[in-house]
């Protein structure tokens, strides 16, 4: 599985270098230049992990590390030019995983991020935001709100098509037959057709281009998703 990390910096010369070794590592990077930018980034398509400048303009890296770390556990890394003891102490305190001082290396950074999708791999527990959100490579499902995300955009979504993309993508790679998504999505008390479950996965694929909802031929639908 390939890494999202977020990188909230508003230094275009830090931007390039980080972006370049992080990429050349193999992840996924989003690069900002504010904490509002990133919030937007959050909520539509969140990064696995979070590599936070202090020194924004607007919203600084504080604050967006405590609004980010009140809904999520995901990693934060925090980078500022500020190296007093008490200023790391605050940015830990918040909620940060991690802090390395300006000026630092690329590769010790690169380091770090290593350790540190490691280390919550293995410790990390879901949070109420997590258990929340559900995502299929760039399909992103909040649960709560019924809300539905297909490459960072949303989609509205009727109340069977929001059902069934939540069922294939909860039980992804598992075959449905017609039969039982019948029952899980109109109910033991509907007697129509199974043409109602083509009907449906029909409309879902239009509106959502290119979705991994596979047809099992003679049987019915599963979601794809690609083994790590």
């Amino acid at each position: 599985m390939t890494h999202f990390i977020g990188l909230v910096e508003d230094d275009s010369n830090i931007q390039n270098i980080v972006s370049a070794y992080l990429k050349k590592e193999g992840y996924k990077v989003e690069v900002m230049d504010s904490a509002e930018e990133a919030m937007s980034i959050w909520e539509q398509n969140p990064p696995d992990m979070w590599i936070l400048d202090i020194m924004l303009p607007g919203m600084d890296g504080y604050e967006f590390c405590k609004k980010i770390r009140n809904e999520s556990d995901v990693p934060i890394i925090i980078i500022s030019a500020k190296d007093d003891e008490i200023d790391k102490i605050l940015g830990l305190e918040l909620g940060g995983d991690d802090y390395l001082t300006k000026p630092f290396s690329p590769r010790e950074l690169v380091a770090r991020v290593k350790r540190l999708f490691k280390r919550t791999s293995v410790t990390k527990k879901p949070s109420v935001a997590d258990e929340n959100r559900l995502k299929l490579d760039e399909l992103l499902i909040y649960k709560n709100e019924r809300r539905v995300f297909w490459h960072g955009e949303e989609y509205e979504v009727t109340t069977k098509e929001f059902d069934m993309i939540l069922l294939l993508t909860e039980n992804a790679n598992r075959a449905f037959s017609r039969d039982d998504l019948l029952v899980k999505i109109w109910g033991n008390d509907y007697f129509g057709s199974d043409r109602a479950v083509d009907d449906l996965i029909k409309r879902i694929r239009k509106k959502f281009n290119n979705i991994p909802i596979e047809t099992v031929w003679g049987y019915g639908y599963r979601m794809r998703k690609e083994e790590d």
